[in-house]
Protein backbone atom coordinates (compact mmCIF):
# COMPACT_ATOMS: atom_id res chain seq x y z
CA UNK A 1 0.00 0.00 0.00
CA UNK A 2 1.31 3.31 -0.63
CA UNK A 3 1.44 5.96 2.30
CA UNK A 4 -0.91 8.91 1.94
CA UNK A 5 -1.71 8.80 -1.20
CA UNK A 6 1.84 8.84 -2.64
CA UNK A 7 3.07 7.28 -5.52
CA UNK A 8 4.46 3.73 -5.69
CA UNK A 9 7.64 3.87 -6.61
CA UNK A 10 7.17 0.15 -8.34
CA UNK A 11 5.34 -0.91 -11.23
CA UNK A 12 6.02 -4.29 -10.57
CA UNK A 13 7.54 -7.00 -8.55
CA UNK A 14 7.77 -10.56 -9.09
CA UNK A 15 9.06 -12.49 -5.43
CA UNK A 16 9.65 -16.18 -6.83
CA UNK A 17 7.35 -16.38 -9.13
CA UNK A 18 6.97 -19.79 -10.58
CA UNK A 19 4.64 -19.55 -13.65
CA UNK A 20 3.80 -23.31 -15.22
CA UNK A 21 1.53 -23.15 -18.70
CA UNK A 22 0.01 -26.68 -19.70
CA UNK A 23 2.70 -28.79 -18.05
CA UNK A 24 5.74 -26.60 -19.16
CA UNK A 25 7.42 -24.63 -16.34
CA UNK A 26 7.64 -21.31 -17.95
CA UNK A 27 9.59 -19.12 -15.31
CA UNK A 28 11.17 -20.47 -12.24
CA UNK A 29 11.57 -19.04 -8.72
CA UNK A 30 12.02 -15.46 -10.54
CA UNK A 31 12.44 -12.39 -8.61
CA UNK A 32 12.73 -9.06 -10.35
CA UNK A 33 10.88 -5.40 -10.08
CA UNK A 34 10.07 -3.00 -12.45
CA UNK A 35 10.10 0.95 -11.52
CA UNK A 36 7.20 3.45 -12.37
CA UNK A 37 8.08 5.25 -15.68
CA UNK A 38 10.45 2.63 -16.97
CA UNK A 39 10.44 1.28 -20.59
CA UNK A 40 10.92 -2.07 -20.33
CA UNK A 41 11.34 -4.51 -23.64
CA UNK A 42 10.52 -7.43 -23.17
CA UNK A 43 12.30 -10.11 -25.42
CA UNK A 44 13.49 -13.88 -25.35
CA UNK A 45 13.10 -17.10 -27.98
CA UNK A 46 9.32 -18.40 -28.86
CA UNK A 47 7.99 -20.29 -26.03
CA UNK A 48 9.60 -18.56 -23.41
CA UNK A 49 6.78 -17.14 -21.52
CA UNK A 50 6.41 -13.50 -23.13
CA UNK A 51 3.08 -13.77 -23.30
CA UNK A 52 2.12 -15.97 -20.89
CA UNK A 53 4.02 -13.74 -18.68
CA UNK A 54 1.77 -10.81 -19.56
CA UNK A 55 -1.52 -12.64 -18.73
CA UNK A 56 0.02 -13.39 -15.14
CA UNK A 57 0.23 -9.80 -14.32
CA UNK A 58 -3.57 -9.74 -16.17
CA UNK A 59 -4.36 -11.85 -13.23
CA UNK A 60 -5.55 -14.31 -16.07
CA UNK A 61 -2.77 -17.04 -15.37
CA UNK A 62 -2.06 -17.36 -11.57
CA UNK A 63 1.09 -17.95 -10.46
CA UNK A 64 2.17 -22.14 -9.19
CA UNK A 65 3.97 -20.10 -6.54
CA UNK A 66 5.38 -16.83 -5.37
CA UNK A 67 3.89 -13.54 -5.65
CA UNK A 68 3.04 -10.83 -8.47
CA UNK A 69 2.14 -7.24 -7.06
CA UNK A 70 1.15 -4.51 -9.70
CA UNK A 71 1.65 -0.90 -7.73
CA UNK A 72 2.18 -2.84 -4.56
CA UNK A 73 -1.03 -4.59 -4.84
CA UNK A 74 -1.63 -8.23 -5.30
CA UNK A 75 -2.65 -8.67 -9.37
CA UNK A 76 -6.33 -8.77 -10.04
CA UNK A 77 -8.42 -9.51 -13.24
CA UNK A 78 -10.13 -6.58 -14.57
CA UNK A 79 -7.23 -4.24 -12.83
CA UNK A 80 -8.38 -0.86 -13.99
CA UNK A 81 -4.76 0.26 -14.06
CA UNK A 82 -3.22 -1.68 -16.55
CA UNK A 83 -3.73 -0.95 -20.22
CA UNK A 84 -3.13 -4.44 -22.60
CA UNK A 85 -2.55 -4.89 -26.26
CA UNK A 86 -2.86 -8.21 -26.90
CA UNK A 87 -0.67 -9.83 -30.20
CA UNK A 88 -3.73 -8.83 -32.79
CA UNK A 89 -3.07 -9.35 -36.75
CA UNK A 90 -5.65 -9.38 -39.57
CA UNK A 91 -8.76 -9.78 -37.78
CA UNK A 92 -8.64 -5.88 -37.72
CA UNK A 93 -7.58 -5.57 -41.34
CA UNK A 94 -11.47 -6.27 -42.88
CA UNK A 95 -13.34 -4.70 -40.00
CA UNK A 96 -15.56 -1.72 -41.35
CA UNK A 97 -15.87 -0.39 -38.16
CA UNK A 98 -14.47 3.43 -38.03
CA UNK A 99 -11.72 4.39 -36.07
CA UNK A 100 -13.41 6.05 -33.10
CA UNK A 101 -16.25 3.81 -32.55
CA UNK A 102 -13.20 0.64 -32.54
CA UNK A 103 -12.10 2.78 -29.50
CA UNK A 104 -14.83 2.77 -28.03
CA UNK A 105 -15.50 -0.72 -27.74
CA UNK A 106 -12.50 -1.08 -25.28
CA UNK A 107 -14.52 0.85 -22.59
CA UNK A 108 -17.74 -1.72 -22.85
CA UNK A 109 -16.86 -4.59 -25.25
CA UNK A 110 -20.38 -5.70 -25.90
CA UNK A 111 -21.18 -2.73 -27.61
CA UNK A 112 -20.31 -0.67 -30.66
CA UNK A 113 -19.83 2.45 -31.26
CA UNK A 114 -20.47 5.69 -29.08
CA UNK A 115 -24.10 6.44 -29.73
CA UNK A 116 -24.90 5.19 -26.36
CA UNK A 117 -21.87 6.14 -24.85
CA UNK A 118 -22.03 8.76 -22.20
CA UNK A 119 -20.48 11.21 -22.03
CA UNK A 120 -17.66 10.55 -19.58
CA UNK A 121 -16.81 7.95 -22.10
CA UNK A 122 -17.00 10.12 -25.05
CA UNK A 123 -14.63 12.65 -23.57
CA UNK A 124 -11.95 9.37 -22.71
CA UNK A 125 -12.34 8.00 -26.30
CA UNK A 126 -11.30 12.00 -27.69
CA UNK A 127 -8.88 12.18 -24.93
CA UNK A 128 -6.88 8.62 -26.14
CA UNK A 129 -7.63 9.55 -29.53
CA UNK A 130 -5.36 12.97 -29.08
CA UNK A 131 -2.72 10.89 -27.07
CA UNK A 132 -1.69 8.88 -30.17
CA UNK A 133 -2.51 11.50 -32.76
CA UNK A 134 -5.61 9.75 -34.29
CA UNK A 135 -8.27 12.29 -34.65
CA UNK A 136 -7.39 12.36 -38.57
CA UNK A 137 -7.86 8.44 -38.12
CA UNK A 138 -11.13 8.94 -35.91
CA UNK A 139 -13.42 8.48 -38.83
CA UNK A 140 -11.77 6.35 -41.26
CA UNK A 141 -12.96 2.22 -41.19
CA UNK A 142 -9.91 -0.19 -40.25
CA UNK A 143 -10.28 -2.10 -43.32
CA UNK A 144 -8.74 1.26 -45.02
CA UNK A 145 -5.83 1.55 -42.11
CA UNK A 146 -2.25 0.62 -42.50
CA UNK A 147 -1.10 -1.91 -39.94
CA UNK A 148 0.76 1.16 -37.93
CA UNK A 149 -2.42 3.00 -38.22
CA UNK A 150 -4.65 0.56 -36.57
CA UNK A 151 -1.77 -0.01 -33.84
CA UNK A 152 -2.37 3.54 -33.34
CA UNK A 153 -5.91 2.86 -32.30
CA UNK A 154 -5.14 -0.13 -30.40
CA UNK A 155 -2.63 1.67 -28.44
CA UNK A 156 -5.89 4.46 -27.88
CA UNK A 157 -8.03 1.58 -26.41
CA UNK A 158 -5.00 0.86 -23.68
CA UNK A 159 -5.27 4.31 -22.82
CA UNK A 160 -8.88 4.45 -21.78
CA UNK A 161 -9.33 5.12 -17.81
CA UNK A 162 -5.95 6.28 -17.71
CA UNK A 163 -3.54 3.37 -17.04
CA UNK A 164 -0.27 3.10 -15.22
CA UNK A 165 0.95 0.17 -16.48
CA UNK A 166 0.91 -0.83 -20.48
CA UNK A 167 1.38 -4.43 -21.60
CA UNK A 168 2.21 -4.63 -25.14
CA UNK A 169 2.02 -8.07 -26.60
CA UNK A 170 3.95 -8.20 -29.70
CA UNK A 171 2.98 -4.78 -31.49
CA UNK A 172 5.31 -4.77 -34.15
CA UNK A 173 4.94 -8.05 -35.65
CA UNK A 174 3.96 -8.07 -39.61
CA UNK A 175 5.06 -3.78 -39.37
CA UNK A 176 7.07 -3.03 -42.10
CA UNK A 177 10.68 -1.14 -40.51
CA UNK A 178 9.03 2.41 -41.00
CA UNK A 179 5.57 1.29 -39.19
CA UNK A 180 7.52 -0.45 -36.54
CA UNK A 181 9.98 2.91 -35.80
CA UNK A 182 6.76 4.86 -35.77
CA UNK A 183 4.83 2.89 -33.36
CA UNK A 184 7.68 2.16 -30.87
CA UNK A 185 8.19 6.15 -31.26
CA UNK A 186 4.93 7.12 -30.49
CA UNK A 187 4.48 4.59 -27.32
CA UNK A 188 7.87 6.44 -26.14
CA UNK A 189 5.83 9.34 -26.62
CA UNK A 190 3.10 8.50 -24.61
CA UNK A 191 4.92 6.58 -21.83
CA UNK A 192 6.77 10.25 -20.97
CA UNK A 193 3.67 12.16 -21.62
CA UNK A 194 2.09 10.78 -19.06
CA UNK A 195 4.73 9.18 -16.81
CA UNK A 196 3.72 5.61 -16.92
CA UNK A 197 5.27 2.19 -17.26
CA UNK A 198 5.39 0.20 -20.57
CA UNK A 199 6.16 -3.16 -21.01
CA UNK A 200 6.45 -3.79 -24.83
CA UNK A 201 7.45 -7.20 -25.59
CA UNK A 202 9.52 -7.84 -29.20
CA UNK A 203 11.14 -10.59 -31.98
CA UNK A 204 13.86 -8.56 -32.19
CA UNK A 205 15.83 -5.67 -30.30
CA UNK A 206 17.00 -3.65 -32.75
CA UNK A 207 13.22 -1.30 -33.21
CA UNK A 208 13.25 -0.52 -29.12
CA UNK A 209 16.97 0.07 -28.85
CA UNK A 210 16.36 4.20 -28.90
CA UNK A 211 13.11 3.61 -26.48
CA UNK A 212 14.84 1.50 -24.22
CA UNK A 213 15.38 2.05 -20.46
CA UNK A 214 16.26 -1.39 -19.50
CA UNK A 215 15.52 -4.88 -21.13
CA UNK A 216 13.67 -8.12 -19.56
CA UNK A 217 15.07 -11.31 -21.42
CA UNK A 218 13.41 -14.58 -20.93
CA UNK A 219 14.51 -17.95 -21.56
CA UNK A 220 14.81 -21.68 -20.39
CA UNK A 221 12.92 -20.73 -17.61
CA UNK A 222 14.70 -17.99 -16.55
CA UNK A 223 14.79 -14.15 -16.61
CA UNK A 224 17.53 -11.11 -16.85
CA UNK A 225 16.45 -7.74 -16.00
CA UNK A 226 19.19 -5.10 -16.78
CA UNK A 227 20.26 -2.73 -19.16
CA UNK A 228 21.38 -3.27 -22.31
CA UNK A 229 25.05 -3.50 -22.22
CA UNK A 230 24.11 -5.81 -19.32
CA UNK A 231 22.28 -8.17 -20.25
CA UNK A 232 22.84 -8.64 -24.32
CA UNK A 233 26.12 -10.23 -23.65
CA UNK A 234 27.16 -13.65 -24.69
CA UNK A 235 27.42 -15.31 -21.32
CA UNK A 236 24.04 -14.19 -19.93
CA UNK A 237 21.86 -15.12 -23.77
CA UNK A 238 24.07 -18.79 -23.46
CA UNK A 239 22.26 -19.11 -20.52
CA UNK A 240 19.05 -17.94 -21.30
CA UNK A 241 18.87 -19.86 -25.02
CA UNK A 242 20.61 -22.88 -23.63
CA UNK A 243 23.13 -23.41 -26.13
CA UNK A 244 26.48 -20.57 -27.29
CA UNK A 245 24.94 -16.99 -28.38
CA UNK A 246 27.22 -14.68 -29.67
CA UNK A 247 26.64 -10.62 -29.69
CA UNK A 248 27.67 -8.47 -32.66
CA UNK A 249 27.45 -5.05 -32.27
CA UNK A 250 27.38 -3.11 -36.02
CA UNK A 251 26.57 0.21 -37.05
CA UNK A 252 24.73 0.80 -33.79
CA UNK A 253 22.50 -2.35 -34.39
CA UNK A 254 23.36 -5.83 -32.41
CA UNK A 255 22.56 -9.20 -33.90
CA UNK A 256 22.33 -12.50 -31.32
CA UNK A 257 23.40 -14.98 -33.74
CA UNK A 258 23.75 -18.91 -33.09
CA UNK A 259 26.44 -20.21 -34.98
CA UNK A 260 25.77 -17.98 -38.46
CA UNK A 261 22.40 -17.97 -37.52
CA UNK A 262 20.32 -14.35 -36.52
CA UNK A 263 18.34 -16.56 -33.65
CA UNK A 264 16.14 -13.41 -33.18
CA UNK A 265 14.64 -13.40 -36.85
CA UNK A 266 15.05 -17.38 -36.96
CA UNK A 267 12.76 -17.46 -34.13
CA UNK A 268 10.22 -15.90 -35.81
CA UNK A 269 10.78 -16.07 -39.27
CA UNK A 270 7.49 -18.04 -39.73
CA UNK A 271 5.25 -15.61 -37.83
CA UNK A 272 3.47 -13.55 -40.10
CA UNK A 273 -0.39 -11.95 -40.44
CA UNK A 274 -2.86 -14.85 -40.52
CA UNK A 275 -4.63 -16.63 -38.75
CA UNK A 276 -4.24 -15.01 -35.30
CA UNK A 277 -7.33 -13.17 -34.97
CA UNK A 278 -9.22 -11.46 -32.10
CA UNK A 279 -10.06 -7.83 -30.80
CA UNK A 280 -8.11 -5.61 -29.02
CA UNK A 281 -10.77 -6.37 -25.88
CA UNK A 282 -10.44 -9.93 -26.10
CA UNK A 283 -8.55 -9.16 -23.26
CA UNK A 284 -10.53 -8.35 -20.23
CA UNK A 285 -9.82 -4.64 -21.26
CA UNK A 286 -7.94 -3.58 -18.09
CA UNK A 287 -5.62 -0.80 -16.72
CA UNK A 288 -3.26 -1.26 -13.25
CA UNK A 289 -0.88 0.63 -10.90
CA UNK A 290 2.35 -0.10 -11.24
CA UNK A 291 5.30 -1.69 -8.92
CA UNK A 292 8.88 -2.44 -9.14
CA UNK A 293 12.25 -1.51 -8.90
CA UNK A 294 15.13 -3.93 -10.05
CA UNK A 295 17.20 -5.43 -6.68
CA UNK A 296 19.69 -8.03 -6.87
CA UNK A 297 19.07 -11.45 -7.58
CA UNK A 298 18.61 -14.22 -4.59
CA UNK A 299 20.56 -17.14 -6.65
CA UNK A 300 22.42 -15.70 -9.57
CA UNK A 301 20.95 -18.07 -12.38
CA UNK A 302 17.71 -17.22 -12.18
CA UNK A 303 17.01 -13.27 -11.59
CA UNK A 304 18.23 -9.72 -12.41
CA UNK A 305 20.95 -9.15 -14.11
Amino acid sequence: MSVSGSKPRHALELERVTLELGGRTILTETSLTVNQGEFIGVLGPNGAGKTTLMRAVLGLVPAASGTIRVAGEPVARGNPAIGYMPQTRSALAGRRVRGRDFVAMAADGHRWGLPSADAKTRANVERALDLVGGRALAERPLSELSGGERQRLLLAQCLLGEPRLLLLDEPLISLDPNHQRGVVELVRHVQRELGITVLFSAHELNPLLNALDRVLYLGSGVAALGTVDEVITKPVLSRLYGSPIDVMRMNGRIFVMSGDVEVEKHDHEHENDHGHGGHAHDHEHGHAHAAGAPHSSRDGHKHDV
